[in-house]
């Protein structure tokens, strides 16, 4: 079995994900792709956002019922950080023997050798950097043998969603209607 994890903060989840998300699917040929939100992102710690359950919520609504992607709550139910190594040595245990390809954006290679255990991380998952612009990342500032694929380029932010909904802004096109439906609602970055 070939799984995709496509892991992040999701504050807002957007249309940029579900492509990227939607490219690997098909370049790597995957049986399943995981959209992972975590609890609290390592090197983000202390930011201001949603709440993880509000997270959590919005990436199950960008999925929707597209039979190639599910939502893991493994970060989200373990709390605290989240750690990549943690959650592959999780997801081992509950695929063993499956390939795993864990997908991250360009700007990863430079903060890579910041993440707890980034020798074991390669050994677990084979690292997928996805790259939306034409210049092309430094993958030598990795371990292991990361592969790199190129997506199509949508220029959508979730902080520029949190900033447009904080000045009043639509953000109808860079969210699905249920996600933006949900914002409001909850009166999230508000």
């Amino acid at each position: 079995m070939r799984i995709g994890i496509l892991g992040g903060t999701f504050d807002p989840p957007h249309h940029g994900h579900l492509l990227a998300a939607g490219d690997a699917f098909e370049v790597l040929e995957l049986d399943r792709l995981l959209f992972m939100p975590t609890a609290v992102q390592p090197l983000k710690a202390g930011r201001d956002g949603a709440s993880v359950s509000d997270r959590l919520e919005m990436v199950k609504l960008l999925v929707g019922d597209d039979p190639r992607f599910e939502v893991s709550e493994v970060e989200t139910a373990r709390g605290g950080l989240s750690y990549t190594v943690d959650t592959l040595r999780t997801l081992t245990a509950e695929w063993p023997g499956a390939n795993l390809f864990w997908l991250v954006g360009a700007d990863v290679p430079k903060s890579f050798a910041k993440w707890r255990d980034p020798d074991r991380i390669v050994q677990l998952a084979t690292i997928v950097v996805l790259q939306r612009t034409d210049e092309t990342p430094d993958l030598s500032l990795m371990p292991g043998t990361p592969r790199f694929i190129r997506t199509r380029r949508i220029d959508i932010s979730s902080t520029e969603i949190r900033e447009r909904v904080r000045s009043g802004k639509s953000i109808r096109g860079f969210v699905p209607e249920s996600v933006a439906a949900y914002i409001a609602a909850h009166r999230l970055y508000q």
